[in-house]
């Protein structure tokens, strides 16, 4: 089957939270949505399919994965990810953001330390202030258009300040870096000698551009499967996110027994029923449509780096090794943080992220979602040209 990603869908009006809430949200009506990262797209057919299927069936009581359900998991990270997977490892929960919160809960106490590195995505801030934990970052370097680890900072911090547990974010949301074998390796081994359990995102790792490789953290070694938990869903992948189904795999009993009694204390029982479903249909079935998908992408971000090249010189494409957010570098225009965001609400009439969003380290910077139809993302870039002209 051949899928149409240039199709535009108008989502008005279907509670999207993307589209739906200009207001709410103090945006212009006009301004275009480029924020939250969920697709324009609609999901692969198959999974239309086999939700149209339980539909039909009309009973929506509760539900439980079974054998199958597993297997298809285990053929999707062993094709994959060269990853092999046993069913005692998988957690299920209603998204990855509160699997993470889980995690902070379940594995530190009030006050305990827990790393991140920014700019990073921002709910990983508000999960460990949140729950009172105490955060410590360990900020990407920049340099020359690219991102990279301070790893001399990485470990001194985490024993001036006993950091207990690390949030890695893998492929790295906003600033698309997938992370090498050897950068992570260097993370795992320092965190093994200092007692330091890993929570690692990879919720982007099926967005990876040519030329790179994801490498799931707890498969490196296995002590380092020992100290993870891992967070996966197919909601990013197939554009499932309100159908809230992830799966958190974590192959050490005694980390999976405490994750799951703090999951039992916020009376969560089974996942959606429908997400049990579409995770199903899309991982069985979804691989020929991500491939297209993959090349459309690539196809949109190279359309971004040629008109950035020709036309917006001044804005800096910090190029992406994976997931379809792209980082804009904005600063070479000299504007302050109210300047940047009046240029891009007001004059440009786009919804994108601001970079400090994602920390003071972002000062300067966007998020842009490239996941729509390229006509879209022309008028975007068309409107930016024209505010910045204006200048």
């Amino acid at each position: 089957m051949n899928y149409n990603f240039d199709e535009v869908i108008d989502r008005k009006n279907t509670n999207s939270v993307k589209h739906d809430f200009h207001g709410r949200n103090r945006m212009p009506d006009d301004a275009i949505p480029l924020w939250v990262a969920d697709m324009d797209f609609r999901t692969p057919a198959p999974v239309i399919e086999a939700l149209v299927k339980s539909a039909e069936h009309g009973i929506f009581g509760y539900s439980e994965t079974r054998e199958d359900y597993f297997l298809v998991l285990k053929k999707w990270f062993s094709d994959n990810y060269d990853w092999e997977i046993q069913p005692s490892w998988i957690v299920k929960t209603p998204g990855v953001v509160f699997a993470i919160a889980m995690a902070v809960r379940a594995l530190t106490v009030k006050g305990d330390a827990v790393m991140i590195q920014r700019p990073v995505y921002y709910p990983f801030s508000n999960v460990i202030r949140d729950n009172g934990r105490t955060l410590v970052n360990n900020p990407l370097i920049y340099n020359e258009g690219t991102y990279s680890i301070d790893f001399e900072d990485f470990e001194t911090k985490i024993i001036e300040s006993s950091v207990k547990l690390f949030i890695l974010c893998n492929p790295h949301n906003p600033v698309g870096r997938v992370w090498t074998r050897e950068e992570l390796t260097r993370l795992g081994d320092i965190c093994k000698k200092h007692g330091v359990t890993v929570v690692a995102d990879e919720i982007h790792a099926d967005f990876i551009y040519n030329g790179f490789r994801h490498e799931v953290f707890a498969n490196i070694k296995p002590e380092f499967s020992d100290i993870t938990i891992t967070c996966t869903a197919p909601s990013k992948t197939f554009n499932l996110a309100g159908l809230q189904a992830s799966n958190i795999i974590i192959s050490n009993r005694e980390l999976k027994e405490a994750i799951k009694i703090e999951i039992n204390k916020t009376g969560h029982g089974q996942i959606n029923t429908m997400g049990i479903v579409a995770c199903k249909a899309a991982y069985e079935h979804g691989h020929e449509w991500l491939q297209q998908l993959k090349v459309y992408l690539a196809g949109n971000l190279s359309y971004v780096r040629k008109f950035l090249t020709q036309r917006l010189p001044r804005v800096k494409l910090v190029e992406p090794q994976g997931t379809y957010l792209i980082w804009l570098d904005f600063n070479e225009l000299g504007l302050t943080e109210e300047a940047l965001e009046e240029l891009i609400v007001r004059d440009a009439k786009l919804w994108l992220d601001g970079g400090t969003m994602f920390g003071e380290e972002g000062k300067g910077f966007q998020r842009i979602n490239i996941a729509c139809p390229r006509v879209i993302l022309e008028k975007a870039f068309l409107q930016l040209e024209a505010a910045v002209n204006r200048l």
